[in-house]
């Protein structure tokens, strides 16, 4: 059985050095990071199924952590901070943490959290299995794409960044965002990387590939995938 993942970010040694052996006794498989921008790039890298982060980090708040994961990813996010105001938990909790534990705590009530939070995040990817639009369907049980009703073969990656597209169907969403999901941050600004994917994925499921109506650009922004409407 694959433990789940837990990303700890925090640059309190005393903390990690609790935190990694509770959690791992606990029977969590554990990632850390000590900055904000290395939270993000394991959270982009690693695919943790939880996040405990910190607010005081060295290089930025963890409030923006929190906004620029929830740019492109709803993976929990439980703040673990010893700022007790309730402006910064609102705040935290308005820009897309899950909840918010004060230092310090117990680590059965964290481990109660944790747990709490990961059935929340199973439910929804239970009833959420299907994704359709504009005759395309994709079925994330059997790892299945079809157009019509006709199966379509796709690589890993296309089959990531069709699933991320319909799972924000009519949304915009900006290259430096796609290639963060696709690819990492490490390749935040090869667009030409997503140029290609993207005139790969067109050819299995557009209909006439040099007028899109389903995976459509947006001029200098990024793309978004039509939702039905056809433009």
């Amino acid at each position: 059985m694959i433990k789940p993942r837990v990303l700890i970010v925090d640059d309190e040694p005393q903390i990690l050095r609790f935190l990694e052996p509770a959690l791992k006794a606990g029977d969590f498989d554990v990632v850390t990071a000590v900055t904000g921008a290395e939270a993000v790039k394991l959270a982009a890298t690693k695919a943790p199924d939880i996040i405990l982060l910190d607010l005081g980090l060295p290089d930025k708040d963890g409030k923006n952590v929190i906004q620029e994961i929830r740019s492109w990813s709803q993976i929990p996010i439980i703040v673990v901070s010893a700022r007790d105001r309730e402006v910064e938990k609102i705040a935290s909790l308005d820009l897309g943490a899950d909840d918010y534990i004060n230092k310090p705590f117990g680590i059965g009530e964290l481990l109660a959290r944790i747990r709490a939070q990961l059935r929340h995040r199973k439910d929804r990817e239970i009833v959420t299995t299907t994704y359709q639009s504009n005759g395309v369907v994709i079925n994330t049980v059997k790892h299945e794409v079809t157009k019509d009703g006709k199966p379509i073969h796709l690589t890993p990656k296309e089959f990531d960044l069709l699933l991320l597209m319909m799972k924000n169907l009519d949304r915009v969403l900006t290259h430096k965002q796609i290639l963060n999901v696709i690819w990492g941050p490490a390749h935040s600004h090869d667009v030409q990387y997503l140029r290609v994917m993207i005139g790969q994925l067109r050819q299995k499921i557009e209909s006439n590939v040099s007028e899109p109506e389903i995976l459509l650009t947006e001029a200098g922004i990024g793309y978004r995938l039509n939702g039905g409407n056809k433009n």
